[in-house]
């Protein structure tokens, strides 16, 4: 499993976008000034996921107000994430990397047929990771579990803390 670090370019990719076409996070980074939360959820099926990502939704104008986008990633299908998408009426990007191909770049856990417990088939966990405006890793947060992720609230504190305390 790749482990990240701080400081570090985070890995560039493409991904289909649920509403169709692909994202790109290198030109996101150039067409959209500001941070990035890059959010890798459990999936549609989700309950905790849904409610999180609703909870970011709602608070969208907080981080809008402090130029912090985001961008969601699941496991599922592109139509998954279209249906999804549509039933939380979610703003921000949502996209499927179905191979899983960038959750192992990212190093994100992943639930497969040889974990130690049943839980709705194979899929990515939570993992959140804050970048800036050049992409660097400013924060990273992983799970093995639905359980301890950080809720919109938290997210707030860490980019107000994050920017308060950002080394020049």
């Amino acid at each position: 499993m790749n482990s990240l670090k701080l400081g570090t370019q985070a890995p560039l990719f493409n991904l289909p976008e649920a509403n169709g076409g692909s994202y790109s996070l290198e030109q996101d980074l150039i067409d959209r000034k500001g941070w990035r939360f890059i959010l890798f959820f459990r999936g549609t099926w989700c309950s905790v996921c849904k409610v999180d990502l609703s909870e970011i939704e709602e608070s969208k104008s907080y981080f809008d107000g402090k130029n912090v986008h985001f961008t969601a990633i699941s496991t599922d299908t592109q139509q998954d994430s279209k249906s999804f998408k549509e039933e939380l009426n979610l703003s921000f990007p949502i996209l499927s990397d179905a191979p899983i191909d960038l959750l192992n770049q990212y190093g994100v856990f992943h639930h497969g047929e040889d974990a130690p417990y049943e839980d709705h088939g194979t899929h990515g966990e939570a993992a959140y990771f804050l970048l800036d405006e050049k992409g660097n890793i400013l924060y990273q947060q992983k799970q093995t579990s639905p359980f301890g992720r950080p809720n919109a609230k938290e997210l707030r504190k860490v980019v107000t803390y994050i920017k308060k305390n950002l080394k020049d």
